[in-house]
């Protein structure tokens, strides 16, 4: 079968034939890849900031966000069957009995840093025909959700993101209402973090860099997100024009807008980061003023990354939700499929929100 990998040591994007997988246990499911997203840490493998092989392997099948169809299942498989759609979690445990994380099914908290990642790290990815994963790691897609399914891993990130803010926020029983989130940055993971923040009830506004038009600051408005660019309207003018907002939900991966964005954040108020640094940049850092806000004004920073098994559920469900809400709109997430053979061109594409490889008539 066909497979997009990235070759050791020399980080080479190649279409290889490898060996069609077969069943091995009768708790796996096969499955036919129909469609694999694209992002940032994609690229991050083909730079070398991330990415390992497979065990006594010199390459790496790429690609993390999949939508599949079930060819074959176990004999011990139950809720599946051939033809339905699934979407494969991405990270699984380390074997190490001291981590708690892994060893209570939390992998995506894990103490250790030696799991794997399907596709990113000591774990094939599905950019292939085929995959075959464990029936346990495998969440079954409505048939309506064929065209955005490939979708959900980014959607993942905001999920638990939110879930998160939920344990945190529930010091505040007064607080009745969730007030106003800001989304920094405009890109895929951006995009239907806003999308989640306004299902749960967050007046939400997106602050990127490009300014207006474009294409992603199209989505935003679509689905009645403002947007602003930061070339046009600095921080200090942001916290005017918005008056501070209680939650911010960064996803661009950038130190210097992260940080600065505090000053917008108002007490007893939230900032989550999901992006990961993609290069490294000097950060002036005035460490007493950030010390003196959080404290002081009660406010919470924390990291996120990767998702749990209940977060890909919720994503499932919150796309029909978007669905039904902007009609349309997830679908102008996508901005082109493309063929396997096209992986590397794509990881480098500036332009458009995200971008999707496509196994539809370019299989064997």
């Amino acid at each position: 079968m066909k497979a997009v990998v990235i070759t050791f040591p020399s980080r080479e994007v190649r279409v290889l034939d490898v060996p069609e997988p077969r069943l091995h246990s009768p708790t796996e499911v096969k499955v036919r890849t129909l469609e694999v997203g694209v992002c940032g840490t994609d690229q991050d493998i083909l730079k070398g900031h991330h990415g390992a092989a497979p065990k006594d392997e010199d390459h790496l099948i790429l690609g993390h966000e999949c939508l599949g169809e079930v060819v074959e299942v176990g004999a011990h498989v139950q809720g599946l069957r051939p033809g339905d759609l699934v979407v494969p979690r991405v990270r699984r445990p380390c074997p190490h009995t001291r981590c708690p994380a892994c060893r209570h099914g939390q992998p995506d908290f894990c103490v250790t840093g030696d799991y794997t990642e399907r596709g990113i790290q000591g774990a094939h990815g599905f950019c292939a025909e085929f995959f075959v994963e464990d029936a346990a790691y495998l969440h079954r897609a409505e048939d309506g959700l064929r065209d955005v399914a490939v979708l959900t891993e980014p959607l993942t990130i905001a999920e638990k993101g939110l879930r998160e803010v939920a344990h945190i926020q529930s010091r505040l029983p007064w607080k009745v209402t969730p007030g106003k989130a800001l989304v920094l940055g405009a890109g895929p993971v951006a995009q239907l973090g806003a999308m989640a923040l306004m299902r749960a009830g967050y007046e939400t506004t997106l602050y990127s860099r490009s300014p207006k038009p474009n294409v992603k600051a199209d989505a935003s408005e679509a689905m009645g997100a403002p947007y602003i660019s930061s070339k046009e309207v600095t921080v200090e003018a942001l916290k005017q024009r918005l008056g501070g907002v209680d939650l911010i939900y960064e996803a661009t991966g950038t130190s210097k807008v992260a940080f600065d964005s505090l000053q917008v954040l108002e007490e007893n108020g939230v900032l989550i980061f999901t992006g990961v640094p993609g290069r490294e940049e000097p950060l002036e850092l005035q460490g007493n003023e950030v010390l003196g806000q959080l404290v002081l004004g009660n406010r919470v920073m924390f990291g996120t990354v990767n998702a749990a098994d209940s977060d890909f559920s919720a994503a499932l469900e919150d796309l029909a939700r978007f669905r039904a809400r902007w009609p349309g709109q997830l679908e102008k997430l996508i901005t082109q499929r493309h063929p396997p053979s096209e992986f590397a061109k794509v990881v480098e594409e500036k332009g458009g929100i995200k971008h999707v490889i496509t196994f539809q008539g370019h299989g064997r």
